[in-house]
């Protein structure tokens, strides 16, 4: 299929699954197909991100250092009037942008910014009727890292457009200060820098401090000691801990049969206990030894999470903890700045820390296929590019260096976002260390995010078919077994193989 034909089919597609006349199943059937990867919807799913706070708008004491904005106002004279275009899932950096930062920019540069903050769904149609239309509607792309594959013919790599022009190169823009693995895992396809990375949701491990106390537990290193912490926190109940009494269960989870936040909770556990989802042949790992050895434990430390975790995905998990459900979990980062909001039964009292050790060894990505990288950090992310259909394509570069300049995450993080930066140095930055403490906006977990991402992110496979793979038949098949549709893990995961291989043609 040409590359004009395949865009137009895509865009066909996804028309079709957002105006309600495709099933999710058809859709990421066919979307895996034409080359969108895993979780083509996002790593948040077809659900909007409730649990991200967002920025409030207002005198924040704002001001920007260095020579940045000095620099955009001097080389922006010749875009004054433009309009930069861009649609977006509501992230961390959009919302704070959107009703915090943009007039800042639009100020010294006289480029208007036009952001649209939408339902994912909605901004991969948006992305794919551009791309297939090439009008160039939108001039800067949120492009979610499971679209790389997609769409990398259709965005500028952003070093090639930093050396092109010299004068619109930002001083001090520095690539290299981007976390190294973000950039491998999120940004880069086939060699090619698609965006620059901009949003990173990642696991870590979240526990109730006033709960370890109560029950003297420490921070859990290994699996063993997790489960055992899940086990007395179980049996003790502790409701007069909450206000509304309600006892507190050992842990949770999203485990929704047929979700996408199932099968990232079944994929953190396979690669915890050395699994993974694939051999080196391209064939179905998750039923070797190592797989159902995580599967059984986490059949076991399901007897501790609460019985509505089976209809939970990631929001319902989040709600879990912030009503004071949960003592502990392993899940998305992104969750701790809302727990410590105001609206949280909890504030102050969930404490961040790394993920216990693999209970066997990490499998190498060599003894995996298609690019998996087992980590117990279970990643999702995002990138910022620059159409190449934009016609304010200079415009649109000014403001896609200054949206992922280290300046502008420094405010994105300390107005509250909830994800960590994607630069390095802004963990370090005096400002975000200033919101180190309990309550709205903090950034008291950002170390032991930085941290995860370092040393313990997993990244899943990357093949056509995976999309339709890991929100359907994976999570579909494990909803079954939790249901008790399945006589034993094994049975489960070997029909799982079968699918997969028939698949993949292994």
């Amino acid at each position: 299929m040409r590359d004009m034909y395949r865009k137009m089919h895509l865009a066909n597609i996804v028309g079709k699954y957002v105006n309600g006349n495709m099933k999710r199943r058809d859709f990421l059937k066919n979307a895996g197909m034409l080359g969108l990867g895993a979780g083509c919807l996002g790593t948040m799913g077809t659900m909007s991100r409730k649990f991200i706070p967002q920025a409030h708008a207002g005198s924040h004491g704002i001001e920007w250092r260095g020579d940045m904005m000095d620099w955009l106002k001097d080389v922006s004279s010749p875009f004054r009037g433009q309009t930069v275009s861009l649609a977006t899932e509501s992230t961390p950096p959009s919302n704070a942008i959107n009703t915090t930062l943009k007039p800042f920019f639009e100020e010294v540069t006289g480029i208007k910014v036009n952001i649209e903050v939408l339902p994912l769904e909605q901004v991969l149609q948006k992305l794919t009727l551009d791309v297939a239309s090439g009008l160039g509607t939108y001039d800067t792309y949120y492009l979610d890292q499971s679209w790389m594959a997609a769409f990398r013919g259709d965005a500028e790599d952003p070093r090639e457009l930093y050396a092109a022009n010299p004068t619109l190169a930002m001083p001090n823009y520095n690539f290299d200060d981007f976390l190294g693995p973000l950039v491998d895992g999120i940004s880069m396809y086939d060699g090619t820098m698609v965006g620059v990375p901009y949003d990173i949701p990642v696991f870590i491990m979240m526990y109730r401090d006033d709960v370890y106390k109560e029950l003297g537990l420490s921070v859990p290193t290994t699996f063993d000691q997790y489960m055992s912490n899940a086990q007395v926190i179980q049996a003790a109940k502790l409701g007069h801990l909450n206000p509304d009494g309600r006892p507190i269960y050992g842990t949770n989870g999203q485990m929704k049969s047929g979700h996408y936040s199932l099968e990232c909770d079944w994929t953190m556990f396979a690669w915890a206990f050395g699994g993974s989802i694939t051999n080196p042949d391209g064939s179905f790992a998750g039923n070797d030894a190592n797989g159902l050895a995580g599967m059984d434990y986490w059949t076991k430390l399901k007897e501790y999470m609460p019985s509505g975790v089976t209809s939970w995905t990631w929001d319902g998990q989040g709600q879990d903890i912030l009503q004071g459900g949960s003592a502990q979990t392993i899940s998305w980062g992104e969750f701790f700045p809302w727990w410590d909001s105001d609206e949280s039964n909890v504030q102050g009292k969930m404490m961040a820390a790394a993920c216990p050790a693999p209970a066997s060894p990490l499998r190498s990505t060599s003894d995996c296929g298609y690019g998996e990288i087992p980590g117990v950090a279970h990643q999702g992310g995002s990138s910022l590019a620059v159409s190449k259909y934009s016609k304010n394509k200079d415009a649109a570069w000014l403001f896609a260096q200054w949206a992922t300049s280290y300046e502008t995450q420094v405010y994105i993080t300390a107005l509250g976002g909830g994800t960590g930066p994607t630069r390095s140095a802004v963990y370090d930055d005096e400002r975000v260390k200033a919101n180190n403490r309990s309550g709205n906006g903090t950034t008291r977990h950002l170390d032991v995010v930085r941290d995860a991402i370092f040393n313990d992110m997993g990244s899943e496979p990357d093949l056509p078919e995976w999309a339709d793979m890991s929100s359907n038949m994976i999570p579909i098949e494990l909803g079954r077994y939790f249901a008790g549709e399945y006589g034993s893990a094994k049975d489960c995961l070997d029909t799982i193989a079968k699918n997969f291989n028939k698949t993949v043609g292994v």
